[in-house]
This record gives C-alpha cells, sequence and structure tokens, in this order.
C-alpha cells in the first residue's frame, strides 16, 4: 500500500446502506495493506442515523424520514441533500492509534475548512460537532449568544481503521433536523454555509477539505 490517500466524489446520492458496505469493504482492504486509505466525499437522500447513545426521545419525528441505527459514537444524526457529508478512512495505527487526538484533528480541519469561508467555527465542551455564534440574532433564554451547529463528527474503529467521519452543512433544507434533537443536544439550532449569507457551493467546500486536509491529518511518511 502507497502513503496515497485517495479523495472519492460521489456526483449522486448515495443510499445510505450501500455507503456503510463500501466503508466496510474498504476499511478492511486499507487494514490488509491492499489498498489506499481515503477520504469519499457524497450526499446522501434525506435520513436519519442513531449512534450508538442514541435515545429514543430525541428521534421526535419516526415516520418522516429512514432511520439507520449505525455503529459510531454519537447520538442521532440528519443526513440529505445540500449537506457534504465526508467519510473519513484512515489507519490510525500509522498515525498514532490515539482516538482523542484523532477527533480533535477532525475538529481543526473543519474549523480550518471553515475559517476558508471567514466563518469561525468552535467546539463547546460538552456539545458534540463544531459551532458558530450567531450574534445578529436573538440571544437564548438564559440570555447568551444564539449559538447554532454548521457541523456533526462522529465516527468508529475497525482495526484500527476509522469509518464514518463527519458532515457539514453546505445548503441543507434546515427543516428537516426539526425530526431530531440533532446529538441530543436541546436548545440550540441548525445552520448552514448559505443560511449565514455565504453563497458556497458544494464544490467550493469540497475545495477548501482538500487544501486544509494536511495540515492537520497528514499523511504518514
Amino acid at each position: 500500500m502507497s502513503s496515497m490517500v485517495e479523495w472519492i466524489t460521489s456526483s449522486e446520492l448515495v443510499p445510505y446502506p450501500d455507503a456503510v458496505a463500501e466503508m466496510e469493504r474498504r476499511a478492511i482492504a486499507i487494514h490488509a495493506g491492499e489498498e489506499d486509505e481515503a477520504i469519499w466525499l457524497l450526499e446522501h437522500p434525506p435520513l436519519y442515523t442513531a449512534g450508538t447513545s442514541a435515545e429514543v426521545k430525541d428521534l421526535r419525528d419516526p415516520d418522516r424520514f429512514p432511520v439507520y441505527d449505525v455503529r459510531r459514537g454519537g447520538q442521532y444524526t440528519y443526513h440529505g441533500p445540500g449537506q457534504r457529508v465526508v467519510y473519513v478512512m484512515l489507519d490510525l495505527s500509522r498515525r498514532g492509534r490515539d482516538i482523542r487526538v484523532f477527533v480533535e484533528a477532525l475538529e481543526n480541519w473543519v474549523i480550518a475548512t471553515l475559517d476558508t469561508f471567514n466563518v469561525k467555527g468552535e467546539i463547546r465542551p460538552g456539545r458534540v460537532g463544531v459551532w458558530v455564534t450567531r450574534p445578529e440574532m436573538a440571544p437564548l433564554p438564559d440570555g447568551s449568544p444564539r449559538e447554532d451547529k454548521i457541523a456533526a463528527i462522529g465516527i468508529r474503529l475497525r482495526k484500527w481503521v476509522s469509518l464514518h467521519g463527519l458532515s457539514i452543512n453546505v445548503e441543507p433544507e434546515l427543516e428537516h433536523f426539526d425530526g431530531i434533537v440533532p446529538c441530543g443536544i436541546s436548545g440550540y439550532g441548525v445552520t448552514s454555509l448559505v443560511d449565514l449569507g455565504l453563497p458556497v457551493t458544494m464544490n467550493d467546500l469540497d475545495v477548501a477539505l482538500r487544501a486544509t486536509f494536511e495540515d492537520h491529518l497528514p499523511t504518514p511518511d
């Protein structure tokens, strides 16, 4: 296996079960040294996923879209058109075998990507994902500034190869998030790059993701 990371972009919506099956297949091949690590950029049809910590009460509208149980960490998430899903199949046995450091690297990669569009993404203790402050909107009931989620992160490992990854909202239908409590966190909203007033396309985001990748998840020698 070379030291390259293969970038794959799917132009059509990818059914969720097909994506999971391909990730599983690729992870086995990466572990065996038969294929390179990979970053897969795609979109899904509208659906909800339930991570290993999902609670039934957080699924507000169970009949709205298909719901898939997944073995990644986290709770409920929404995926759909206009949201860039980034499946990260990287070999942590070559990258330090430190899950906490790896997740922090993913977070910092998202933050750096958003920064290319002058969006300040931030991490909040106890709240999964990447958040943006919305000072132009009404504050929360306790008087603190409103913060909306713009990106989600959730991974699992198979023989130290990562599966799943992250999602960044470019221009999804934000109303679709109402069917769940995203990541089990109540009292906060969800936003997107276009919702923030930025005419960003999916291709724009893909270019930024590639440009910032090596600074945060460098390819092993």
